[in-house]
């Protein structure tokens, strides 16, 4: 079997570095997206606490809906392709990283907050230079799930035309051959792991050396 999947890797008709390409801007873009828009609305709305309220639930909300409801839903209005493929992974990627930036931000303690702020320091410099360092891993952790999950559902985005390896997974399922996908599937498998590997790694050397041997921090909804 492995012998058929280097082969099948091989062949130029399979065109596995095009794919591998487009899978992995396929999982970039959202992610990049995901991260912006998660940390700076997550900035925004800790500041009003009855915001806060309401764009954590319906966040928590949002990660209940089915991941082909997103894709169902961007289908009528930006048609099949790339794009997308790119606003339906986005929409799953954000939640994680806004809940986490929200709780990491809340959980600052307020005391250490009043004594930057007794020292002259300006809203923003409390925030660059006080909060941010503090919840950099929380963040993170949320990055990481984030990150984690879209690579594993882009699959999906196949269906809608968004190429990659999903290609290959659909191609083995219409065909009835494995070969394709295995290819497409441990692909997946590898690539999602690398990033949780990495992010795990990057998340680690944001924690703080005395915390790091406690629970390890993880997405805000279960830690």
């Amino acid at each position: 079997m492995l012998h058929d999947m280097l082969d099948f890797i091989r062949d130029p008709r399979n065109d596995f570095a095009a794919h591998s390409l487009a899978y992995l801007k396929l999982c970039a873009v959202p992610i990049l997206i995901s991260v912006v828009v998660g940390i700076c609305a997550g900035v925004v709305v800790t500041r009003r606490p009855l915001l806060a309220f309401v764009v954590t639930n319906l966040s928590g909300l949002a990660r209940a809906i089915p991941t082909l409801a997103f894709l169902a839903a961007a289908l009528p209005y930006l048609g099949i392709g790339f794009t997308p493929s790119v606003v339906a992974l986005t929409l799953l990627g954000i939640p994680p990283i806004l809940l986490n930036t929200i709780a990491g931000l809340r959980g600052v303690d307020p005391a250490i907050v009043d004594a930057a702020r007794g020292m002259g320091m300006t809203s923003r410099q409390v925030l660059t230079r006080v909060q941010t360092p503090l919840v950099l891993p929380v963040i993170t952790a949320g990055i990481r799930t984030s990150a984690v999950q879209i690579v594993a559902t882009a699959p999906l985005a196949a269906l809608i035309g968004g190429g990659g390896f999903g290609d290959y997974i659909l191609q083995g399922i219409n065909l009835l051959r494995t070969t394709p996908l295995l290819v497409g599937s441990v692909s997946v498998a590898l690539l999602a792991l690398a990033v949780e590997l990495g992010l795990a790694a990057v998340q680690r050397a944001l924690t703080p050396a005395g915390l790091r041997e406690g629970v390890p921090l993880t997405d805000a909804q279960t830690a």
